[in-house]
């Protein structure tokens, strides 16, 4: 069965020439100009992929993504003209996979696309693995818990709402307690091996999660350990 990929492009020449590329490497493709028409395609079910340009007209490509999150988690690609760090961790901080700037080489592009496929499939995998199990403890920190299986997070039976980058990395934390790990490290296991943005990404999402749990609470969960990087301590706070 062949993989199924949305392109959002509105550009007439790019999206033609990914297309081209993308057809000759056997995959099978639909396109969209615009930002409404796209979620729609989006939203269908159709597709293992979509690869998503930031300026569209109708809808740009990260209320796009905004809106797609809340019912799908299909892999999504960010294409981009920017190059500034927030505008690619806006787009990571909403749930997008992974982003590529243009001009792209297509090779670039073809292996970002096996990866996040790649990662889909494992990350299906592993979540049909917790359901079949009897469930997973939750990890701990004082009164945070934090659920795996259900995907959340409580700080004294209060929700706190995090987005799955955020999610993950507090996850990958706890699950280390005591366990200084380095930002090249929080990458790997968070962002993935492949990721080739800036390492304060992880500086910026550590910020996230002070302003949403410390901030909030009155704690001090994550500590920083100057030129190392971070570490929740195992003790109750």
């Amino acid at each position: 069965m062949s993989v199924h990929i949305l392109l959002i492009e509105d550009e007439e020449k790019i999206a033609r020439f990914t297309e081209l590329e993308l057809i000759h490497e056997g995959y099978e493709v639909t396109k969209a100009a615009d930002g409404r028409e796209g979620l729609a395609l989006a939203e269908s079910g159709r597709f293992d992929l979509c690869l998503l340009d930031i300026m569209l007209p109708g809808l740009s490509g990260l209320e796009v993504l905004r809106r797609l999150r809340k019912s799908s988690q299909m892999p999504v690609i960010m294409l981009t003209a920017r190059d500034a760090v927030m505008d690619k961790v806006s787009g990571l901080d909403m749930g997008a996979d992974d982003y590529i700037t243009k001009p792209f080489a297509i090779e670039e592009l073809l292996a970002r696309i096996r990866v996040a496929l790649k990662k889909s499939a494992g990350t299906e995998t592993q979540k049909n693995s917790q359901q079949a199990s009897a469930g997973s403890p939750q990890l701990s920190w004082g009164a945070l818990r934090l659920d795996p299986v259900r995907h959340t997070v409580t700080y004294d039976g209060q929700n706190v709402e995090l987005t799955k980058r955020e999610f993950v990395l507090l996850q990958t934390l706890l699950e280390n307690k005591s366990v200084v790990l380095s930002r090249d490290t929080l990458l790997d296991r968070v962002w993935g091996y492949d990721y080739m943005g800036e390492t304060n990404v992880v500086d910026v999402y550590v910020y996230y999660l002070r302003n949403k749990i410390d901030d909030v609470f009155g704690v001090k969960m994550i500590q920083t350990v100057r030129g190392v990087g971070y570490v929740i301590k195992d003790e109750t706070p």
